[in-house]
């Protein structure tokens, strides 16, 4: 039996046994010689399964992309599709073949057609698209043109969707959607997700602001728009905010309108940790608001030999990357012998120590693992 030393070697013999229309029967069995010959596990590994993706689209003013498709568009509207730039459309006239190709709407709306020159195309359908172009050949290039223009690729009509969604990408859609129905396309909301969405838009002009949206009639707002200056000239970045929870509690003022080229974003729950003598330690998502009484009680209570008055939550220090400790008496909070019931934050370690342990950074130990060493106690 034939001996190889390399895969480099396995495929000149191959290349020379079989034709190029044997491709795929030349692959199989290279994977196997490799593996009989044990090779390294990054030479046998498998080709990753192809993931969607968008094909790149022509160059402007024709040529290019040949008959490549975009992904289907989602239609929402019962009007006619208008075109808009980046958008990418075939013009197909028959009889002549020369005038025939694909072209990409450039920024101002244009495309360059020979023998008409430039043409206005943006806010047109295709069918309006269609007669314009015959007028224009009639009489002077061809008797009766007959004219097609289909849309091969509706790039101005993009939706970005991440985050804690089941099916998160880029849709392509045809008019614009709420939050409701674009969190609906995208296969919905996972259960991990937040109460929170924020929406990230572009938009031309000058001067950054800031502006809070209306309240509703609970007095709570329906989003709020920052709006800041980006790097690119008379560009602005705005930031929305909606209420996840609210639109699913029927504040439809939250619904808000998704416009083309949004990133819309549903971080994941925040979450909290109750750790030591509790009788169910763990973690528990945060919502807005909840305090140490509400955590305490999640975490169904403290046991008897819990030392209640020395607890301490471990809280995330932005400034310093580190950490920091906020001493609390438990049972005077829960007696409401305490006017304060601390407000808890994401991440927060809720931490209460056995009485019989002397100091809160061994029950700490004991309870998260050698990890906790790392956090600060001075307790």
């Amino acid at each position: 039996m034939k001996q190889f030393g390399s895969l480099r070697e396995i495929e000149l013999f191959f290349d020379r046994q079989w034709s190029f229309g044997r491709l795929t029967l030349r692959f199989v069995a290279l994977l196997a010689v490799a593996s009989c010959l044990g090779l390294p596990a990054w030479a046998q590994q498998r080709a990753p399964a192809t993931t969607k993706r968008f094909d790149p689209p022509p160059t402007s003013n024709g040529g290019g992309g040949g008959n490549a498709r975009g992904p289907e568009v989602i239609m929402l509207s019962n009007e006619d599709y208008r075109m808009a730039a980046k958008d990418v459309i075939e013009v197909t006239i028959e009889d002549a073949p020369e005038l025939s190709r694909n072209f990409q709407i450039n920024a101002a709306g244009m495309i360059l057609m020979g023998h008409l020159g430039q043409i206005k195309v943006a806010g047109l359908t295709t069918e309006e698209l269609s007669k314009q172009v015959a007028d224009g050949l009639r009489g002077r290039y061809l008797k009766d043109p007959k004219v097609s223009v289909v849309v091969k690729q509706y790039n101005s009509r993009s939706f970005f969707i991440q985050g804690a969604v089941r099916a998160p990408g880029v849709y392509m859609i045809e008019g614009r959607p709420t939050l409701f129905r674009l969190l609906t396309i995208a296969g919905g909301l996972q259960d991990n997700h937040g109460s929170t969405a924020f929406v990230i838009r572009e938009k031309k002009g000058a001067g950054a602001k800031t502006e809070p949206a209306a309240a509703n009639a609970n007095g709570n707002a329906a989003g709020i728009k920052a709006e800041v200056n980006s790097d690119e000239a008379d560009t602005q970045v705005e930031l929305i905010t909606a209420q996840i929870s609210g639109l699913f509690r029927g504040q439809f003022e939250q619904n808000i309108l998704i416009e083309p080229g949004d990133v819309v974003t549903v971080p994941v729950i925040d979450v909290f940790y109750v750790a030591g003598e509790v009788n169910a330690p763990g973690s528990y998502p945060l919502k807005e608001g909840t305090t140490l009484r509400q955590a305490v009680a999640l975490a169904q209570g403290t046991l008897f030999k819990a030392a209640s008055n020395r607890a301490v939550i471990f809280r995330d220090d932005p400034a310093t990357g580190g950490r920091k400790e906020i001493p609390v008496d438990v049972n005077a909070v829960m007696t409401g012998k305490s006017k304060e019931d601390p407000v808890i934050l994401a991440n927060d370690i809720i931490m209460i120590p056995n009485s019989r342990v002397k100091s809160v950074s061994q029950a700490l130990l004991q309870a998260l693992g050698t990890n906790s060493m790392r956090l600060p106690t001075r307790f």
